[in-house]
């Protein structure tokens, strides 16, 4: 079973939510949150699996409070799907930044909401829509990294090869094919790489790959 925090200031959007998730077998909503900081109190009571964090909500917003749940060790375990309209775009890497392990247009359909949840829910980051990759190299673009060899030095070359195949938003099969190993090497190379960055999951080494100059963010 899925447990699910809804965080938005909109009832209606939650209301929406609730009904999408309460009608799908494996996910509970566990609880509903008016803004950022009744999310971060709410995630310390009930501890769901995946927080559904709206980008805009009054008072403490959607990216602090997520920066506040990843920074708090015992909720390790809760993962923070952020909700964004495309008017919104220029949050989308400051919320992987923050600790997000993915985001999702709130136009999405019914069913890549509900797979999000999953992806999320499992550990994994939401990273494989052409729109993400696009989005985060535009926004690296613009903001320089202050360190751009930071990190580089304790990965192998391997590693940082597959790291920068990831960023491009590679999933472990599609790397195991390019790279001619399993895929289960391919998960073991990108789980090391992870564990040396110290990365909560792979939404943070994306943000490693461009942050560090592995690879050259695309521009318009």
């Amino acid at each position: 079973m899925i447990r699910v925090l809804l965080a938005d200031d909109q009832a209606l959007m939650r209301a929406g939510f609730r009904a999408l998730l309460d009608a799908e077998d494996g996910v509970e909503v566990v609880g509903e949150a008016t803004d950022g900081a009744s999310a971060v109190q709410l995630s310390r009571r009930l501890r769901p699996d995946v927080v559904l964090m709206d980008v805009q909500m009054p008072g403490l917003d959607g990216i602090e409070a997520t920066r506040r749940l990843a920074a708090d060790p015992d909720l390790a375990g809760v993962r923070v799907l952020m909700l964004t309209n495309y008017g919104l775009d220029s949050y989308v890497f400051a919320a992987l930044r923050a600790g997000a392990s993915g985001f999702l247009l709130k136009d999405a359909d019914p069913a890549d909401l509900l797979q999000a949840i999953a992806v999320v829910a499992r550990g994994d980051a939401l990273l494989a829509p052409a729109v993400t990759r696009t989005l985060i190299s535009e926004f690296v673009a613009a903001s320089p990294p202050a360190d751009p060899t930071a990190g580089r030095d304790v990965l192998t070359a391997r590693e940082r090869e597959i790291v920068g195949l990831v960023a491009r938003g590679l999933g472990n099969d599609e790397i195991a094919e390019r790279m001619v190993i399993s895929p289960l090497t391919a998960k073991t190379h990108v789980n090391r790489a992870m564990t040396k960055l110290h990365c909560r999951d792979r939404a943070q080494l994306v943000v490693w790959a461009y942050e560090a100059g592995l690879i050259t963010p695309r521009r318009r």
